[in-house]
């Protein structure tokens, strides 16, 4: 008797081309390719705008515009942290002596996460003289302590991260009456080339 074999199916090639996917676009490859450029009050003024855009009424987003008067000219990158600070707050050692009030402080700089505010601390030596500086973060700080920190002592200067702040403010330990100046880390980038304003929780 003859034998009879059976004829395997031939494996198809794979296709040595796949699809190629289609690369998403990330901000750090964007921004790789553009020159760093200094923040404006439009910026801060637009990004207000793409928030509550959706949320509020056209009489409310008109509260929210902020005249001209109420920014301080921008750092344009020239400057040193200190130096900026020297020349938007020429009276500062004024201002500093006659501050007594406890839960504020008289300038108030927001960044992007403890270790630039860390940073941020280290480099204003040269403007701070004789004033109390309070970090105002969630790294290895509780919150507990801070409110006890602001309730017994009159401090100059709070550098922390948005998050934090805004916790002290809601639960009353933190008082913006006294706050003259409010300072935004707005042309710093981190590792990813983010800035503050870049990511999505701030």
């Amino acid at each position: 008797p003859t034998e009879c074999f059976l004829n395997q199916p031939e494996e198809k090639q794979e296709s040595t081309v796949k699809a190629k996917r289609r690369k998403k676009k990330k901000i750090s490859d964007v921004l790789q390719k553009s020159a760093p450029k200094p923040g404006v009050p439009a910026d801060l003024q637009n990004l207000l705008n793409q928030h509550f855009g959706e949320n509020r009424s056209v009489i409310e987003i008109e509260e929210l515009q902020l005249s001209d008067s109420c920014f301080l000219p921008a750092n344009d990158l020239t400057h040193s942290f200190s130096s900026y600070l020297k020349e938007i707050c020429p009276k500062w050692a004024k201002l500093r002596r006659n501050h007594k009030e406890k839960k504020s402080v008289v300038m108030l700089v927001l960044c992007s996460s403890a270790l630039r505010s860390l940073e941020l601390i280290k480099s204003m030596t040269a403007f701070k003289g004789d004033c109390r500086v309070l970090k105002l973060f969630a790294k290895h700080i509780k919150i507990k302590e801070q409110i006890n920190m602001l309730e017994k002592g009159v401090f100059h200067i709070g550098i922390g991260t948005p998050g934090r702040v805004k916790a002290l403010v809601e639960q009353d330990a933190l008082c913006l009456n006294s706050t003259k100046y409010m300072i935004l880390d707005w042309n710093w980038r981190d590792q990813k080339l983010r800035r503050m304003v870049d990511i999505p929780e701030v």
